[in-house]
């Protein structure tokens, strides 16, 4: 490593370009899908059951997530390879503010501001325009949903009764009170009518296949925005245990939701019209519409994207996946990174040899009342900070730590996330900055920007979660 011409900083960002670029949707499509003898093709390998694709008639893309431009794009192009063009292939496509681009055939509809994660009356409307347009599709008629992160807010369809207001309001207080976007989900699915299946219910062609860019952990099909073509397995009872776990009911703030939950708890009604599965995501909807999921990426593929990066810079590079089993705060995860970090300079000053933690996740966050602007990365750096403060004079030379949301936007702040090297820290202590009462206030964003510690990369496309990034180099690098 003696003759590195590049420092942390320069390692960290080519580690999270890495990790991004693995995810971005249109090259992510052209990779794993391809039309072979009129028959779409995954890893160039048949999926389950032949789509025969010049015996249909319309090809119409529908869904959402902050990947819906580039995957629609990317199918334009694989489609569009096999000779089928916008004379067939139609669509409209839900996503965020920044996130839309032309695409040849498909209207591509920024529905919600930037940052701002919640649904809007544009995505409503949307939302309400693809389940009229499946609901006209012909029994050879084709429908191709792509769902990707952020599709909860961008594919929304209040149940009857429930206005607007009470789903953002559900959104902003589950996240605060720091639920996991699991338990938010399940509650969404049963107040909605496009989510838990809704989507794929209302199709009236023959076959949907529907492409998946998963940001949850775990990749469970049913949550991945909420999961629109997916059967809902989610109950009435257990919506409300949730809102009852999270004083969302004593709180009074979705009374409508609440009492619509209770009629159907109270007539056993689930929401859920029995849909049995085949496997793997594929089933057979109520209008004879066969359903098949595909799982394009996830925040594994991030991950091993990031890892291998990191190996070809040089570091002994551990990879850890990211496990729906284990649920942190932004703040518990910032003082486990501290720990780690520490020892990770401290073997990298014992023999020399640079090393990298790689790994993946989603912190949930529990805001006080009083709380300032930040994402969960940035909590994270800043409480990692905190941490190693506690047990270390200074931050160590050669030690960074970088945290990002691969969509580019952490929480409702314009940073991917943020890092945090012995520079950051010094400037921190040399401008007198509070970072204890800015963890405290979850205050992180203003702390970082006074000290270079954002990462900003605009809205990238993508989303599968976040990536965590720990790299120690001796200090005759630095």
């Amino acid at each position: 490593m003696t003759d590195r011409v590049h420092g942390l900083g320069d390692d960290i960002h080519r580690i999270v370009d890495a990790a991004v670029r693995s995810v971005a949707p249109e090259s992510l499509v052209a990779r794993r899908l391809s039309i072979v003898a009129n028959d779409v093709l995954l890893d160039a390998a048949a999926l389950p059951g032949s789509l025969r694709l010049r015996d249909r008639g319309r090809v119409v893309i529908i869904g959402g997530g902050k990947a819906g431009a580039g995957m629609a794009a990317g199918l334009v192009d694989v489609f569009g390879a096999a000779g089928l063009g916008s004379d067939r292939v139609m669509g409209l496509v839900s996503v965020p503010e920044g996130c839309g681009r032309p695409v040849a055939g498909i209207e591509i509809r920024e529905t919600r501001p930037a940052a701002e994660n919640l649904p809007t009356p544009m995505a409503v409307s949307a939302t309400q325009e693809m389940l009229d347009l499946v609901g006209t599709l012909a029994a050879d008629d084709l429908a191709v949903a792509i769902i990707s992160g952020g599709g909860s807010a961008l594919l929304a369809a209040p149940r009857e009764g429930v206005p607007l207001t009470e789903k953002i309001a559900l959104a902003k207080y589950l996240t605060a009170a720091g639920a996991p976007i699991t338990e938010i989900n399940l509650v969404r699915r049963v107040a909605s009518d496009v989510k838990g299946g809704g989507l794929a219910r209302a199709c009236s062609a023959g076959r949907m296949l529907v492409l998946v860019l998963s940001d949850v952990i775990g990749d469970p099909l049913e949550s991945i925005a909420s999961g629109p073509c997916m059967p809902t397995r989610s109950r009435a009872t257990e919506a409300l245990a949730v809102l009852e776990r999270y004083g969302a009911i004593a709180a009074g703030v979705v009374p409508r939701l609440v009492a619509a939950l209770r009629e159907d708890a109270a007539r056993l009604n689930l929401r859920e019209p029995h849909e049995s599965l085949v496997s793997d995501g594929s089933w057979m909807t109520p209008r004879g519409c066969r359903v098949d999921h595909v799982l394009l990426g996830s925040n594994a593929t991030a991950v091993d994207a990031a890892a291998a990066a990191a190996k070809r810079l040089g570091y002994d590079t551990t990879i850890r996946h990211a496990t729906s089993a284990v649920t942190e705060t932004a703040d518990e995860v910032g003082y486990r990174l501290a720990h780690e970090g520490l020892a990770l300079s401290a073997a990298t000053a014992a023999d020399g040899r640079p090393r990298a933690i790689i790994e993946g996740g989603e912190a949930v966050v529990r805001l006080p009342s009083d709380h300032g602007v930040g994402g969960r990365n940035q909590q994270t750096v800043a409480a990692a900070v905190v941490e190693v403060l506690r047990f270390h004079p200074s931050w160590p030379a050669g030690l960074a730590l970088a945290s990002i949301g691969t969509d580019g936007e952490d929480g409702p702040t314009y940073a991917a996330g943020g890092m945090a090297d012995a520079g950051v820290v010094s400037r921190i202590s040399e401008r007198r900055l509070d970072v204890t009462d800015a963890v405290a206030r979850f205050d992180a964003l203003p702390l970082l920007k006074a000290v270079d510690g954002l990462i900003v990369t605009g809205p990238t496309g993508t989303n599968v979660a976040d990536v965590r990034v720990l790299l120690a180099l001796p200090k005759r690098d630095e």
